[in-house]
């Protein structure tokens, strides 16, 4: 083991340094992002807009990441950010003029988002019933240990993505702050310090046995000597302590004098519009002083915390083009419908790392020793499985029979296309990395009812659009079937037990499409089918009045082309807001129209996807063919 250099003065974590003493190397590992939705208009379409068509209006800007002139668009990207960074990097290198995060604090709290059901009606909007659902998990607690070996390799990927004249802000409290600083002194050097941010807010703090906790830190932190930093921006100054008589004036600046490095911002109350309810938001106008002063018109900020986007909303407001990732689909859609309601946006882009991160988790996460990679009691491949041998088959062993134990399913041996079985009702797993096809769900059908099993469930990340269209079939050979979606928490599952991750229904929607004039049409929401509602807390559902109190978000894409998802109408809830049309704005289709590409799919006839949300964050789309 190399001998400790006494000389220097450094903080020390588990996984810093490697078993032969030498510095443990941030991955950088490189996945594709997959664009899954793509939004042009320059504002959504919303409660009494719904019969206004959106247009599509974007500003060309040139793209420093790629070719010059490149149409840019914004990023909201839905992954863990080690792995969204790495993937940045060959593009986006020395680029991002601001980053600034606002991470878990390592309280040791699950931190909880609600939001109202359906359409209120109350005068006020905490008397109405309520979801609440795990935001993020803060789970470090007191192991700052682990905490840093989370974070410390995630700030050096920040720190290489920062432009030579960027800036670094990390946003903590005072449980890890004196942690940080040190870590961030190594990564940037010390002689890069350049404010220590004090963030005083009046709201919350108080206790017994200490003074009131009223304040954050915010650590600024330079990439070179040559940081960008505008003091003429309105958001760098603030009025001057006092009046200052006439014969002194010409001695102080009109603007008012250099903000100060402890900022007085309050937080917005929770009956403004600026409240969406999640926790940690920060306030809107204290993110608009670093984005004002610390990146250029037109740069790059990111915020690979993102949270509900406060740091993207100032972005946008401030004419800056922005990069935003967090891990929960939750976040992602919060922060998604707020950029939709900002006024003039830039078009931006939804995207993941699909099945890429998955088979990476699958390959890094899973041990086939421990769960059951040999032995005639693991879980057998289906005939879509059974192409690898040897570590691949034992990974794939290992992927069932870890999928099954959360879902609280045993296995069984000695079947083709189910893996297990709980309760009464036969399991068929959807494979890491590609969407449930119809094929394979007629094939689990079939095995089921040869085995005169009454009811199958099928497990799955991503779906193929389409197939609520078997039910029916599957009701005629005697099988109750039911779609469940694979929660993306369980791959932040650190011990491999069960969790109390919920499964929850893929839902049916229902729709019409309607034809008001000659060569145009509507799309009509006309239902939304849950089957089963055991899943879904017993408070949720004793206030959802009618099938539309569970969607919370709809689109519509009128030239659907079995690639990234294009909104042309978008209908949405906000929390004061309640109202969801259920009928889409009249849209118009050329004289010629080519329609889809695909084989079996009639040209001239376009596709319409129209795409769901629900209160709890989950997907679900269904295709309708159109005759113009």
């Amino acid at each position: 083991m190399a001998k400790i250099d006494i000389t220097r003065t450094e903080l020390v974590w588990p996984g810093k340094y490697g078993d032969n003493g030498l510095p443990v190397e941030v991955p950088r590992i490189s996945l594709p992002l997959r664009v899954v939705e793509t939004i042009d208009d320059s504002r959504a379409t919303r409660g009494e807009e719904a019969g206004q068509p959106a247009t599509r209006d974007g500003r060309a800007v040139g793209d420093e990441g790629g070719a010059a002139g490149e149409m840019w668009r914004n990023k909201l990207i839905l992954g863990d950010n080690l792995l969204v960074m790495g993937s940045l990097l060959e593009r986006f290198a020395e680029k991002i003029d601001l980053i600034y995060i606002d991470p878990p604090f390592a309280t040791g709290a699950d931190f909880s988002y609600s939001a109202p059901i359906g359409e209120g009606g109350q005068k006020r909007s905490r008397e109405r019933p309520v979801i609440e659902e795990k935001a993020y998990r803060d789970t470090w607690g007191n192991d700052v240990g682990t905490y840093l070996s989370f974070l410390a390799p995630r700030l050096a990927l920040m720190r290489d993505l920062l432009s030579p004249r960027g800036a670094m802000l990390v946003h903590v409290d005072y449980r890890v702050a004196h942690y940080l600083k040190l870590v961030l002194d190594e990564l940037f050097g010390r002689s890069r310090m350049v404010n220590e941010i004090i963030w005083h807010y009046r709201s919350g703090g108080g206790g017994r046995g200490h003074f009131g906790r009223k304040h954050d830190t915010i650590l600024f932190y330079s990439k070179g000597p040559d940081t960008y930093f505008d003091d003429s921006a309105p958001q760098a100054r603030v009025p001057h302590d006092a009046v200052i008589p006439k014969k002194w004036a010409h001695q102080f600046d009109p603007r008012g004098k250099l903000r100060p490095d402890v900022w007085d911002i309050g937080r917005p109350p929770n009956h403004s519009a600026e409240w969406v309810g999640f926790p940690t938001q920060k306030p809107l106008a204290l993110l608009e002083v670093p984005v004002a002063v610390l990146s250029p018109p037109g740069g790059l900020v990111a915020d690979f915390f993102c949270g509900s986007g406060t740091a993207l909303v100032a972005a946008e407001k401030l004419g800056r083009r922005w990069i935003g990732c967090d891990l929960g689909r939750r976040a992602i859609h919060v922060a998604r419908k707020r950029l939709l309601d900002t006024e003039e946006r830039a078009p931006f882009e939804v995207l993941d790392l699909g099945k890429h991160e998955r088979l990476l988790w699958q390959e890094g996460a899973l041990s086939p020793r421990r769960f059951g990679g040999h032995g005639e009691n693991a879980a057998g491949p289906s005939s879509r499985h059974s192409a690898g041998e040897g570590t691949v088959d034992q990974r794939e062993r290992a992927y069932l029979a870890f999928i099954l134990e959360q879902y609280g399913a045993r296995r069984e041996a000695g079947m083709t296309h189910l893996h297990g079985k709980k309760g009464a009702a036969m399991v068929h797993i959807g494979a890491v990395d590609a969407p449930v096809a119809a094929a394979e769900i007629e094939r689990a059908v079939e095995e089921c009812a040869a085995m005169k099993q009454a009811e199958l469930h099928i497990l799955g990340w991503e779906w193929e659009v389409g197939i609520h269209d078997l039910l029916e079939e599957a009701a005629k050979k005697g099988v109750n079937l039911l779609f469940l979606q694979i929660p993306r928490e369980v791959m932040e599952n650190r011990t491999g037990t069960r969790e109390d991750v919920p499964f929850l229904e893929r839902p049916c929607i229902e729709a019409k499409i309607v034809h008001p004039v000659k060569g145009a049409v509507q799309v009509a929401l006309r239902d939304f089918v849950i089957r089963t509602t055991q899943s879904i807390p017993r408070k949720v559902r004793s206030n959802i009045a009618t099938w539309s109190d569970y969607i919370d978000y709809w689109a519509v894409d009128w030239d659907f082309q079995h690639d990234t998802f294009r909104p042309g109408w978008v209908a949405y809830r906000t929390r004061k807001a309640r109202g969801l049309p259920l009928v889409s704005a009249v849209h118009p289709y050329p004289a010629s129209v080519p329609g889809p590409s695909k084989a079996g799919e009639t040209p001239g006839r376009p596709l319409i996807l129209v795409k769901v949300i629900d209160i709890f964050g989950n997907e679900t789309a269904r295709i309708y063919p159109v005759e113009v």
